[in-house]
């Protein structure tokens, strides 16, 4: 009788586990989404060329301030793109090996 229960909670277990698995996915994946977003609506207040003179000198540092923080997501979004690749791929092993019985 003990091995019947420790095969159900061997059951339970990875049954939660792809549940885990696709959870985290899907949140670093709307995390994810929300950077992309939000670097898109910046990406639309950057300029691709500016012809300033001297009166509008102040237009060049608010261009320069937008493409830093254009370019201060890109390491987060690589880092998130990865991991949610990695937890997908993840989830649908668990859910494969669940699957077939291994």
């Amino acid at each position: 009788m003990s091995l019947l229960t420790e095969f159900n909670r061997e059951d339970v277990m990875n049954g939660h586990m792809v549940v885990m698995l696709a959870i985290g996915w899907g949140t670093v994946t709307l995390i994810l989404a929300a950077l992309l977003l939000y670097r898109s609506m910046l990406e639309n207040h950057e300029e691709d060329q500016l012809f300033l003179d001297k009166a509008e000198e102040s237009m060049a540092t608010e261009q320069t301030a937008v493409v830093s923080r254009i370019e201060r997501f890109t390491w987060p979004i690589r880092t998130l793109t990865a991991l949610s690749v990695a937890l997908l791929v993840a989830t649908v092993a668990a859910w494969l090996w669940q699957g077939l019985g291994l």
